[in-house]
This record gives C-alpha cells, sequence and structure tokens, in this order.
C-alpha cells in the first residue's frame, strides 16, 4: 500500500532499538538513553568532537552539550582531552566503557539482522539494503541525530 513504508521504517526502527536497549541493560549499560547513541556514533565516526561541534551534530545548545558530556564522562563512556590545536579547549573521545558499548550495539544489530535474514531470505534483505543505501544517497546522506 502506498505511503506505508515511512511508517514501517519507523516500527521496524522502534523495534530493533528497544531490543538493542533491553539487551543492553541485560549486560551492564542500563543508563544509556537513545540519545546517548546518537553522540556516541558522532564520537566512533569522528575519533572525538569538542562539545561545540557535538552539541550542534545533535542540534543542541553548547550547553545542552555540555551537560550530556559531564553525564557520559560521569558514567565512564567518554573522556575529555587536551584538543590538539586549541589550548582552551576539549576533545571528547569515547573511553574504554564507551567503546564496548558501541561494539556490543554494531553485534546486537549484526543479530537482528541475521534474524531479519533468515525471515526474508539474505538476497531480499540485500534488496532491502541497496534501496535504502540508494534513497539516502539521493537524500544527500543526511546526518544520523535525534529528531528532537
Amino acid at each position: 500500500m502506498a505511503g506505508e513504508i515511512p511508517g514501517l521504517l519507523g516500527m521496524a526502527f522502534h523495534a530493533i532499538m528497544e531490543e538493542v536497549h533491553a539487551r543492553l541493560a541485560e549486560e551492564g549499560f542500563g543508563d544509556v538513553r537513545p540519545a546517548h547513541g546518537f553522540a556516541f556514533q558522532y564520537l566512533s565516526v569522528r575519533g572525538g568532537a569538542t562539545a561545540v561541534e557535538l552539541g550542534q551534530h545533535l542540534g543542541v545548545t553548547k550547553q545542552a552539550a555540555v551537560q550530556l558530556v559531564d553525564e557520559l564522562e560521569r558514567r565512564g563512556y567518554v573522556e575529555r582531552r587536551p584538543h590538539p590545536a586549541d589550548r582552551r579547549a576539549r576533545v571528547v573521545v569515547l573511553a574504554s566503557r564507551g567503546r564496548a558499548c558501541v561494539g556490543r550495539v554494531v553485534a546486537l544489530w549484526t543479530e537482528i539482522e541475521n534474524r531479519w535474514a533468515g525471515l526474508v531470505g539474505a538476497d531480499r534483505l540485500e534488496v532491502v539494503r541497496e534501496s535504502l543505501s540508494a534513497y539516502v544517497t539521493a537524500a544527500g546522506s543526511p546526518p544520523i541525530r535525534p529528531l528532537w
């Protein structure tokens, strides 16, 4: 039925993330919220960022980004390090706990994709992957961040 795909994509994403967060909680990462995942993804890809850069990516104020970084640092997911080019700034990087959490998310996503392939067939899932990739590319590869 026309117009159904956006809703189905949203429901699939919700179902996947509910499972991932439940499994993370079982494995000792129960204090991770969905917004943290967007920060972890950004820091993983970039290797680090200032709080200002992270805030811009997440679409929040500098103050909100600093609060998020403070929270993640207290929980052991990120560390602040000296900025290589600006002595006044600090770079936020994933700490070992943050990297471990990201690793578990990737493993869980892979497990879920494998289960999905078992439901519909690997060839059909590859068509879905290629189709979604084509759409995202045509849309200009928008950033992965929360839609507040």
